[in-house]
């Protein structure tokens, strides 16, 4: 399904708390008078004075090894065309972004006012002292040809147009992996080309570099086929000019065996692909619409190989399975270039990396079980965490080859293991959680919804193929604030609790209810009166079927939706009691907090069962627990009754389950310390495994612990999340936003998805 984003949507993101997408964090102590002192007057004269010595320890003493600068004049911006400096800032912001999340490479972005070229390279080229790499986008044909080969020329630090380079590395390693596929030569194979910008000559230039040959390439720009006969081509398409009379794209691709499509929307059709060779493999790019869309290519030649630039079908040519990895690499060796062999690098990284088994992780986020190596999987997707080490790697190692690289890197294991700890995998787990939700939507029930936060959450859930949302509310008001605040909920089914048309539904709710709590507090007429209120009748709605999660609590008091929810729907078999957890997405990876919202405090046999729920819950996460049970005290070292009790727990839970990995009692800050543990305490199961489940002594100490993370220490909550009931029903923290309750829509889905 093709992503929907709306423009207010779009608009909203961008602009909302503080405008862009970026910022500069500092990475050194800056809280004492000492602080500053170090970091600017007096301390910073040393660092100078190094580098004024050393040149080279510029990049042991400032960020400039892992800073890159996206650099535009915005002539050529994405499908905008020529918008200018000011208007493509939102999309270099963008790629920076990108650079950051995928390879932790930071990035300023740079736009120059500016269509000279002579201009344009002597800004750039006194920038050199500030970056370790330079960014060219968005710049038009021909001068980023021109703009390119003079900065590589007068710079000593890695420079790539990643429109030009990007798109012929990544559809290169598909190429690659198509022809083989087909059972071809690359050298033999006749392909055709639809476009002739910067894009499509380097495609080319790259294609020939691995063994296609230039005398089978037909080259198309606007006005028709390149050929040696034509007075205006450039030195750029005179490479690719063709000793051929004049013909017209349906006459060239007539016995072709691949066209590569980097023009425009709709100028190739069925008859054109029909006419191709036996098994044709055809890469339309163009975007957002390519030259001919998937299904009718496919429905053409069944027998094709098809790959576009559009994620919502196989085969996707993006270009950030490339650029990211290949700086990550050039910085990391501190090389002077990207060079061709770097580059052809990348090309057989990713054609390789397609070849291997495709990890659980991506198979869930493209809604697929059964990824592998074919027609339908050349490339590999961008969600691929192994990217990184792949491509980054062979990237270094072919800098160090070809006598680039002034860092040789000596230990590849720990250069690997490096890479690893790069990936900042805060945001990996809800990707997972939100791409295993799509697999198999449920219907959540929303008991606020005359919430605008809600009706939002609702939306994007929707829209996203999340969830599939039910409505508890007035449905006038309801309808109303999806009217004035421009959402598009036409179909959603909204359910007035206190409507006589929910009468009957309340009486039979009602009487179910009765008959399950009927000596526990309740008479008839309290079991009927009781599901006018949204929460009870959400949760019998989940008890029955009729949805398969609730989500509450965002305009009422905790132990008010808890209570329904304990009463109606129950605990789960062999549960005792209930507990609350809370996922926090910090930059080192996801932290599982428990209890943190219910049990004041455990006993032994509570603070078991607590454990216990959590590491299945986080299981289910494809997350393999790893457990610390905190307190005040190390191992023995205070005989108080909180310690003591903390102890016993863990002793109990090893004899339960020898397979967890677990250990306690534990301070917070020894649990994290690996050398303080390896010292001190090297018996201990947490030596080699950081944990990333925390249980805590008492709801309190849970309570503060993810406040205080959340607040102080940056990191993005998720939760609370109710564990131990027969089926899903989540509570929302006062204040959650939007993105928030989308999280927990999808954590919702996923356990739906479990208990189903």
């Amino acid at each position: 399904m093709a992503q929907l984003i709306r423009k207010e949507d779009a608009l909203e993101y961008h602009s909302k708390g503080r405008p862009g997408k970026i910022e500069v964090i500092p990475t050194k102590e800056t809280k004492t008078q000492r602080d500053l002192a170090l970091a600017y007057s007096p301390g910073v004269a040393e660092p100078c004075m190094e580098i004024y010595a050393n040149p080279e320890d510029v990049y042991k003493y400032t960020a400039k090894g892992n800073l890159v600068a996206v650099i535009s004049n915005g002539t050529a911006v994405l499908g905008l065309g020529d918008i200018g400096p000011l208007a493509s800032k939102p999309v270099m912001e963008g790629k920076g972004l990108l650079f950051k999340i995928y390879a932790d490479i930071d990035v300023f972005d740079i736009e120059l006012d500016t269509h000279n070229i002579d201009d344009f390279v002597k800004v750039v080229k006194a920038l050199e002292p500030t970056f370790g790499g330079i960014n060219l986008e968005d710049i038009k044909a021909p001068e980023c040809f021109e703009i390119e080969k003079r900065l590589k020329a007068e710079l000593s630090i890695p420079i790539m147009h990643d429109d030009q380079h990007g798109t012929a590395i990544i559809s290169g390693a598909a190429l690659l992996n198509a022809i083989e596929i087909v059972g071809k030569k690359l050298s033999d194979v006749k392909i055709v080309i639809s476009g002739a910008g910067a894009s499509a000559i380097s495609c080319c230039k790259i294609y020939l570099a691995l063994g296609a040959n230039v005398h089978n390439m037909y080259m198309f720009d606007s006005k028709g086929l390149i050929t040696k006969d034509r007075t205006d081509l450039d030195e750029h398409k005179t490479q690719f000019a063709q000793d051929a009379p004049n013909m017209d794209l349906h006459d060239a691709m007539i016995g072709a065996d691949v066209f590569i499509g980097l023009s425009k929307g709709n100028v190739v059709s069925q008859d054109m692909v029909k006419g191709m060779a036996a098994k044709p493999i055809i890469f339309a790019l163009a975007n957002p619409n390519p030259e001919i869309t998937y299904d009718d290519a496919l429905a053409a030649r069944p027998d094709a190989i098809m790959a576009t630039g559009r994620s919502d079908y196989p085969n996707q040519v993006n270009n950030v399975l490339g650029f990211p990895y290949i700086f990550r690499g050039a910085l990391d060796v501190r090389a002077r270039a990207i060079n061709e062999e770097m580059k052809l690098a990348a090309v057989k990284a990713l054609a390789a990396l397609a070849k291997e088994p495709v990890p659980d992780i991506v198979n869930v986020a493209y809604n697929n079980v059964t990824l592998q190596y074919g027609p339908n999987y050349i490339i590999p997707k961008p969600m691929d965490p192994r990217l990184l080490v792949s491509v980054s790697t062979a990237v270094a190692r072919a800098a160090m080859d070809s006598g680039v690289a002034r860092k040789p890197i000596n230990d590849w294991n720990a250069y690997e293991a490096e890479l690893y700890r790069r990936l900042g995998s805060d945001d990996l787990l809800m990707r997972y959680i939100t791409n295993k939700a799509k697999q198999n939507p449920k219907r959540v029930v929303f008991a606020d919804s005359e919430n605008i936060k809600i009706l939002k959450a609702a939306q994007i859930a929707k829209d996203e193929g999340i969830a599939i949302p039910i409505l508890l509310g007035n449905e006038q008001k309801i309808r109303a604030m999806i009217a004035e605040n421009m959402l598009h909920l036409p179909d959603v089914e909204i359910i007035d609790t206190l409507s006589d048309n929910t009468e009957k539904k309340r009486s039979e709710y009602g009487d179910d209810f009765f008959a399950k709590r009927q000596r526990k507090g309740y008479n008839l007429y309290e079991a009927r009166k009781v599901m006018r209120e949204r929460s009870y009748y959400g949760c019998m709605m989940v008890k029955n079927g009729e949805a398969d999660a609730m989500i509450s609590g965002l305009t009422r008091k905790y132990p008010d939706t808890i209570r329904p929810a304990l009463e109606i729907i129950g605990m789960e078999d062999g549960v005792k009691r209930v507990a609350g957890m809370y996922i926090m997405l910090t930059k080192k990876g996801p932290l599982f907090f428990a209890d943190t919202t219910l049990n004041f405090n455990p006993t032994v046999e509570e603070l078991i069962d607590i454990t216990l729920l959590t590491a299945n819950v986080v299981g289910n996460f494809n997350i393999k627990p790893r457990i610390a049970m905190l307190s005040y005290s190390n191992f023995g070292s205070s005989m108080s009754a909180e310690a003591t009790l903390v102890r016993d727990a863990t002793a109990k839970i090893k004899e339960m389950r020898p397979d967890l990995i677990i250990d306690g009692e534990v301070q917070v800050g020894v649990a994290f310390n690996k050398e303080l543990l390896a010292e001190n305490y090297p018996f201990s199961d947490l030596v080699n495994e950081s944990p990333n489940v925390l249980i805590f002594p008492n709801l309190a100490a849970g309570n503060i612990a993810y406040h205080l993370l959340q607040e102080v220490g940056g990191a993005e909550s998720v939760g609370p999340i109710l564990l131990g009931l027969k089926k899903p029903v989540y509570v929302l923290q006062l204040g959650s936003t939007v993105r928030q309750i989308v999280n927990i829509i999808a954590l919702s889905v996923v356990e739906a998805q479990v208990k189903g």
